[in-house]
């Protein structure tokens, strides 16, 4: 039995809480994602846009508002995340299940034309380095010519001192902000496992959590090497079109 609709849209709220606490001036910079979104789409009659580790839907939302004629493919890990998305958000895209950068992990997709853009926020950090170098080579391939990455994230400088000072200047602006007074991401967790109607999808997400889990992650690389491997992966023009602390939206053209 799938969650209310009533459950979901109370999970979803505190979500979006939540995550203000990490994301330095989070709604600014999905409305940036979305505005170079409808600046590389303007023309296209039905732009194809792919979600990735979508959560439950925060950023397809804003896009499908933004973009009611896009088709938006969300992609997630998470069975709990995906199924708030799926009955809060139900019309803004097409939920899929999937590790990103797994072997085979697109088939899930189920796309059957090139993408005109890929977006992200908060979530490929998560990918060790050379699995993040693989699913850009991947999504390189997947992309038309002139379609983008549009990845939101925390992107260091290539100096230890300049990548002190953004993070620093990232928590300074969080903290006028009051965003540290909402719940945070493990409190949030643990609220939501006691909550009846996802108790099934709650124990599959802890059964799949081993062997998705690990790797360590690539936060500690800096945004011009996320710079090279992307041209490596065949995306010519790469450039932040936004910046606050470390928070950054990096946008990555295919040639």
């Amino acid at each position: 039995m799938g969650v209310g609709m009533e459950t979901a849209g109370t999970w979803v709220e505190r979500w979006e809480r939540q995550q203000q606490r990490y994301a330095v001036d989070r709604e600014e910079r999905f409305t940036v994602i979305s505005d170079v979104v409808e600046h590389l789409c303007a023309g296209r009659a039905r732009p194809l846009l792919l979600d990735l580790g979508c959560g439950p839907g925060s950023l397809s939302a804003r896009l499908a508002r933004r973009l009611p004629d896009a088709e938006i493919v969300a992609v997630d890990m998470d069975p709990v995340l995906l199924e708030l998305g799926r009955t809060h958000h139900a019309d803004a895209a097409r939920y899929v299940e999937a590790v990103i950068g797994e072997e085979g992990w697109t088939d899930a997709l189920g796309l059957c034309r090139a993408l005109d853009v890929a977006v992200s926020t908060t979530a490929l950090h998560y990918l060790p380095a050379p699995v993040l170098a693989r699913t850009y080579r991947t999504l390189g391939a997947l992309l038309r010519p002139g379609g983008a990455l549009v990845n939101g994230d925390h992107f260091p400088p290539d100096v230890g001192f300049c990548s002190d000072l953004t993070a620093h200047v990232g928590r300074c602006r969080a903290e006028r902000a009051g965003d540290h007074g909402h719940e945070d991401w493990e409190s949030w967790w643990r609220a939501v496992a006691a909550e009846p109607e996802l108790a099934d999808l709650f124990a599959r997400r802890e059964r799949s959590r081993p062997a998705a889990g690990g790797g360590g992650g690539n936060r500690h690389l800096s945004v011009r090497r996320h710079a090279e491997l992307l041209r490596r992966a065949g995306f010519r023009h790469v450039t932040p079109v936004w910046q606050v602390g470390d928070s950054r939206v990096l946008v990555a053209v295919k040639g």
